[in-house]
């Protein structure tokens, strides 16, 4: 077996639990290391740390799955992982039968992820080394869950960076491509063919239950009140009314409305709903997407409060600011001088705007560019934000840090005229542990603002 040895001048991460030896911290490797064969990391002077699978064309040389000395990843081994892996889901996601079932790193795995849909897996297998124990990974995951199958995603491009295919198919069982899954108590049709990534977003399930506490109390924005009304059997019981003095009959009158841009499957278009939305615009660019979120709302029955827009989230949340501007320079205008013939292309506001867009910085030298991005889409997003409503906004790019995601929506801030009150900063969900220590594990910021004019 070869062995890495450390160079003497180095950061103790590998000591500190790092799960990564990159190749500028390697001195030497002696013997002929196999791409993705388990070696052995020793010191400069000689001492055991840890063991993990190499792979000397990639950047991260070694991949730690063992701090003590193991000869192979077989059948048992992964079992016992696994077993670890499935009993701490179910005491943190508890009764919960769909959740991300191994993450990587954090689950002492480290080019793996694996997600539980119902009685369905979906693994995705990043790496030389994980890719090399394939068939003892498979059959552990049959002995420990007992799938009604085990669909592979590994059609992703880091693959490529390890020297691999991409690849995606059956490994296992039967594999339908639609799989219903139930979260907070809504039901979602998940598409583990052609969804992105496993299908299934499982990181913002406790963020998305957040909104419970946005979703009602503006009926009283349009003038309704709640008054006691005298029942012929002598009960009491609320009742709302409008302005005019009729009774309000609509379910939904004390409910916000809210615009969910970058919906995917509409998960957070069904938790506003459930939670008690009056109104809520549904919006993603992919007709895909956007058909998936449409299933999921009929699923839930509450088509009756969704619309849903095909488009550019950037394009889309200009051209309402637009409409908007134009509508507060007519109403400042001298009404003679105005031409009120022209329609407004947009203009619409919302109480809650959400925002979970796809990664904008994937490396450290997009950052820059991100940096515009999140702060082009949360200024127009918040400048719709009708006053004291909130701004729900989520980055998951690892190389956005928290302090700078933050810094980047307060500029959007200060140019939108806004202050805004944090009232909520969250991250992955109980299903996506983090490695003390291990930054690149923390990677989803997800903030509730009140928004309101300076």
């Amino acid at each position: 077996m070869a062995v890495v040895i450390l160079q003497k001048k180095r950061k103790k991460r590998i000591e500190a639990g790092h799960p990564w030896v990159f190749k500028s911290e390697i001195d030497r490797i002696e013997g002929e290391a196999e791409p993705g064969s388990l070696v052995p990391v020793h010191s400069h002077n000689g001492q055991y740390l840890a063991t993990g699978y190499v792979n000397p064309a990639s950047q991260i040389t070694v991949r730690v799955v063992s701090t003590s000395p193991l000869e192979a990843m077989s059948q048992s081994w992964f079992a016992d992982k696994l077993k670890i892996c499935r009993e701490l889901r179910e005491r943190f996601v508890p009764g919960a039968e769909s959740y991300r079932l191994v993450y990587g790193e954090a689950d002492g795995l480290p080019g793996l992820i694996v997600d539980k849909f119902e009685k369905v897996l979906v693994v995705q297998i990043l790496t030389l080394g994980m890719e090399r124990a394939r068939s003892e990974l498979v059959a552990a995951l049959v002995e420990v869950m007992a799938p009604a199958g085990i669909y592979e995603r590994s059609d992703v491009g880091v693959r490529e960076l390890e020297g691999l295919e991409q690849r995606k198919g059956l490994l296992y069982g039967e594999c339908p491509r639609h799989v219903t899954i139930s979260e907070n108590g809504l039901l979602l049709e998940v598409d583990i063919y052609e969804g992105q990534k496993t299908g299934y977003f499982f990181d913002q399930r406790e963020n998305r239950a957040a909104l419970e506490r946005l979703m009602k109390g503006w009926g009283k924005r349009s003038g309704i009140t709640v008054v006691d009304k005298l029942a012929d059997d002598g009960t009491v019981t609320k009742v709302p009314f409008n302005k005019s003095g009729s009774e309000v009959t609509y379910p939904y009158w004390d409910g916000a409305t809210v615009l969910e841009c970058f919906s995917h499957t509409g998960s957070f278009t069904l938790h506003a709903c459930k939670y008690g939305a009056k109104k809520v615009t549904c919006l993603d660019i992919s007709e895909h997407a956007v058909e998936t979120a449409r299933r999921n709302v009929e699923l839930n029955g509450f088509q009756d409060r969704v619309e849903f827009v095909v488009a550019d989230a950037f394009d889309y949340l200009r051209q309402q600011v637009k409409g908007l501007e134009e509508r507060q320079e007519r109403g400042a205008a001298d009404r003679k001088k105005v031409d009120t013939s022209q329609k407004l292309a947009g203009g619409r506001t919302w109480d809650v705007v959400i925002l979970d867009p796809p990664a904008f910085a994937k490396s450290r030298g997009a950052v820059e560019g991100a940096c515009r991005g999140y702060k082009d889409i949360n200024l127009h997003g918040m400048k719709l934000v009708n006053e004291g409503g909130f701004l729900v906004t989520a980055s998951c790019s690892y190389h956005m840090k928290p302090d700078l995601f933050l810094e980047t929506i307060h500029a959007a801030a200060v140019d939108a005229g806004k202050q805004l009150r944090l009232l909520e900063f969250r991250a992955a969900g109980a299903d996506h542990p983090r490695i003390l220590g291990v930054d690149e594990g923390n990677y989803l910021k997800f903030a509730i603002f009140e928004v309101r004019s300076r």
